[in-house]
């Protein structure tokens, strides 16, 4: 999903639905016709919305996983460099004793890994956002308790406001509505 950038006065389209399922339903048809920049709000999980939506995101996996290697990297390789260049030969042992180091590289790589996972999270979230367009759509704040709301992005490249605006009205929604950056895009 890609947000439209701030240059763009017009946000996107919201519908309204009273039910999920109904809600879940519009995504499919959404998709049917081929918009990619659309976003679904709801007070709680939806079973087979991620679906819906096509989200295949893999990016904070990989963040996860590239710093838990680093972490693992960096505990080990910091223990094996202290013990080379500042040995102390205590009855004949290894300088580089793999199974003693274990305990620390494990402890690097969870540390670096949940890290990367939750800094990866806000970054690509855009967070902490603390205004966004869609909190001046009237009765937006009921998507936390009893509504649910699609929202088609202006940066959808089949995007146009009227002809967007009345294929969201054919799924019979409770309401459509625009929604415009407070700026004017500016």
């Amino acid at each position: 999903m890609r947000e439209p950038d701030a240059t763009n006065p017009v946000f996107g389209l919201m519908a309204e639905f009273d039910q999920a399922e109904r809600l879940v339903e519009a995504v499919e048809r959404v998709r049917a016709a081929r918009y990619r920049a659309i976003d679904a709000c709801s007070p709680f999980p939806i079973e087979g919305m991620p679906e819906a939506l096509g989200f295949d995101e893999v990016r904070v996996p990989i963040l996860t996983l590239i710093g838990g290697i680093a972490g693992a990297a960096l505990g080990y390789g910091l223990q094996v460099y202290t013990n080379l260049s500042f040995p102390i030969d205590i009855g004949n042992r290894p300088l580089v004793a793999t199974p003693a180091f274990v305990l620390i590289t494990f402890e690097l790589a969870v540390l670096c890994a949940v890290l990367f996972a939750i800094f990866g999270m806000l970054a690509l979230n855009h967070l902490p956002r603390l205004h966004h367009p869609v909190f001046d759509v009237p009765d937006f704040e009921l998507a936390s308790s009893d509504k649910f709301f699609l929202i088609v992005f202006s940066s959808d490249r089949r995007f146009d406001p009227d002809d967007t605006r009345d294929f969201l009205a054919s799924l019979k929604p409770r309401r459509v509505g625009l929604i415009e950056r407070p700026d004017g895009g500016a």
